[in-house]
């Protein structure tokens, strides 16, 4: 049986991928260690952003066309929460660690 037929809530993933699908990051939390370069790349047909939720966050993608793709390497540990600008309902966190 894997893990993720349990019906528990979705844990966070570590890695350095996020996929822009049906309209969704994926994985919703990302966790990973300082110095860890991110790449998200949008799998949908709508354009989406990968923007820092409030002011004066790191991330500020264009506007990324289908295939298109956006990285970022998070330097310092914290909790870094971002949306899309076109869709705000999509939104997702980075945890950074040492």
């Amino acid at each position: 049986m894997s893990p993720s037929s349990t019906g528990a809530p979705a844990a966070p993933v570590n890695g350095n991928a996020v996929a822009i699908k049906n309209f969704a990051f994926s994985p919703a939390t990302l966790k990973i260690k300082a110095g860890t370069k991110v790449t998200w790349t949008n799998q949908d047909t709508d354009a989406h952003t990968v923007t820092s939720a409030g002011s004066g966050g790191p991330l500020h993608s264009a506007a990324l066309a289908t295939h298109a793709s956006y990285s970022y390497t998070f330097t310092k540990p914290g909790t870094y929460a971002y949306l899309c600008t076109i869709h705000p309902f999509m939104t997702a966190t980075v945890e950074v660690t040492r």
